[in-house]
């Protein structure tokens, strides 16, 4: 297929939330109480709710940033590309892309909204994340029907409430939530615990896929204090895994047979060595440890119930008949520092080169309308979603490095793991 003709709808992208966002969702009785974006001493903006803050972090939003210039450190609205955190920019930025469609995280209320499960007002944590999923659905999807993808956060200190939320939203055309790779990592209990059947069972009934980024137990993959950062990004994606075997050996998959996951941002490359692994494990081990998969391998199960997502993995491609096609689905990780924008058909094109047409489709748009339930096609044709009709109407996009005197590296002291792992906010219920 030409490249050209790729229609390239992205399960994982980011926003970075507007100063705005709650103006028209939160009770009159919250209004004051809501988070705010604040500039402080330092020039850099955070976001202040209760008395606590969170910032942006350099990584988060490097779009159109020069690569000497990436970093840790937080930073504001004004350094980083408006397309970040503005709805029509955005779609200028897609476009450029010959991207159709995305499925956007969230940034500063972290991937499972960590920041509002905090809040020690209860009542108004509720508020306030209910405030953030209607402005996500309502003005940052609904600006452009059939272009954003739209994703919940879920109120993760109380299941039932998690339940009742992913009801609410799915009423909305909502089928996407975000939750923790790790919840132990936050202080709740873990993905084998029945704590969360609640959630699990609405999921199931309202055909909500359930999104573990990486990233979302707010920690960083930490080999030593002293290791440079690359080791972190090198092992971040494929860290995964640890999720990957918590889902397929805990009872959750096997108890609610409608429940689907996606592993956000985990590549596929390293996956067909991982069910080779489950299922020499299960053979070995099944007679001691009891694990029963009901006739099927827990290969077959993973495969049939976890969405695997990818950026840019040539090698899973190429070994892509190990992995079930229908739950392949493809990333552009905009505005983070791995992202393939504004080149990501360039990018697959080198990947898709003999690969058939079905199978392009069903990677990059069919699975991921299917999955989150989303008919872009409603509101847009085919024709008008490839790659280069979108490109075709971009052509006054500044696709120019955007440079901060404040963020040029003046020296060469190496960015370490901790340096990283400093700018994650302590978790806790």
């Amino acid at each position: 297929m030409d490249m050209n003709d790729f229609v390239l709808v992205s399960v994982d992208d980011h926003l970075v939330e507007p100063p705005d966002m709650f103006d028209n969702h939160i009770p009159a009785k919250y209004k004051d109480e809501v988070p705010k974006l604040v500039q402080r001493a330092d020039g850099t903006d955070a976001w202040v709710f209760e008395g606590q803050e969170a910032t942006n972090v350099g990584l988060n939003a490097v779009a159109g940033r020069p690569p000497d210039e990436y970093g840790a450190e937080p930073t504001k609205l004004s350094e980083i590309r408006e397309g970040c955190y503005n709805i029509h920019e955005r779609i200028r930025d897609m476009d450029v892309n010959g991207v159709a469609a995305a499925l956007n995280f969230p940034s500063y209320p972290q991937f499972c909204g960590q920041y509002f499960a905090r809040a020690q007002d209860k009542d108004l944590g509720l508020a306030v994340l209910r405030a953030y999923n209607d402005w996500h659905i309502d003005e940052w999807c609904g600006a452009y029907p059939g272009r954003m993808i739209p994703q919940a956060l879920p109120p993760i200190w109380d299941p039932e409430l998690m339940g009742a939320e992913v009801r609410r939203v799915a009423a909305k055309g909502c089928h996407a939530v975000t939750f923790s790779e790790n919840p132990t990592k936050l202080n709740y209990p873990s993905l084998h615990d029945p704590h969360w059947d609640p959630f699990w069972q609405a999921c199931s009934e309202t055909n909500t896929v359930v999104n573990l980024h990486i990233g979302s137990s707010s920690s960083v993959v930490i080999t030593s204090i002293d290791a440079p950062v690359d080791t972190m990004i090198t092992l971040q994606p494929m860290s995964i895994v640890q999720a990957a075997a918590d889902l397929i050996w805990s009872p959750t998959l096997r108890r609610f047979p409608d429940l689907t996951f996606a592993l956000s941002e985990g590549g596929i490359g390293w996956v067909p060595y991982f069910l080779e692994r489950v299922d020499r494990v299960y053979k070995m081990h099944r007679a001691w440890t009891h694990q029963d998969f009901g006739g099927k391998l827990p290969s077959e199960v993973f495969l049939e119930r976890v969405a695997l997502c990818f950026i840019d993995d040539g090698f899973g491609v190429e070994t892509r008949h190990k992995l079930n096609l229908d739950m392949v689905a493809w990333e552009c990780d905009y505005p983070h520092s791995d992202s393939t924008w504004p080149l990501a058909p360039e990018s697959l094109a080198g990947y898709f080169d003999g690969v058939p047409d079905s199978e392009v489709n069903k990677i990059t748009h069919e699975n991921a309308l299917r999955l989150y339930s989303f008919d872009m096609f409603k509101h847009l044709k085919k024709e008008d979603a490839t790659v280069g009709a979108l490109r075709a109407r971009a052509g006054d996009v500044d696709l120019g490095f955007r440079s901060s005197e404040r963020l040029k590296k003046t020296g060469t002291d190496t960015v370490t793991v901790l340096d990283l792992a400093q700018q994650l906010p302590t978790s806790a219920p």
